[in-house]
């Protein structure tokens, strides 16, 4: 434990701060699951408002500096094609 008092704010500040990143990164997890679990039950019309969904929480995700942009735009990617390879 830290003795100083700065050093005890920051150990506050980053509890904080780590419990909102992962609130925000299992907010874009989850919405990923969803869209994921109606593609498998072929529901098409589902999936597409899933996916916005689920694109829109990736971005806020990457806003907030929680993921890397390329990393964003990889997880963007991935879920695109499986909604084109589904809807062909």
């Amino acid at each position: 434990m830290p003795n100083i008092k700065s050093a005890k704010k920051r150990v506050k500040i980053i509890e904080k701060k780590t419990l909102r990143n992962n609130m925000i990164k299992s907010g874009y997890k989850s919405a990923i699951k969803n869209f994921e679990q109606a593609l498998d039950a072929k529901n098409l019309e589902e999936a597409q408002k899933l996916f916005s969904l689920a694109t829109k929480k990736i971005d806020q995700a990457c806003a907030k500096g929680v993921i890397v942009k390329n990393t964003a735009a990889r997880k963007k990617s991935s879920l695109s094609k499986k909604l084109n390879s589904a809807m062909a």
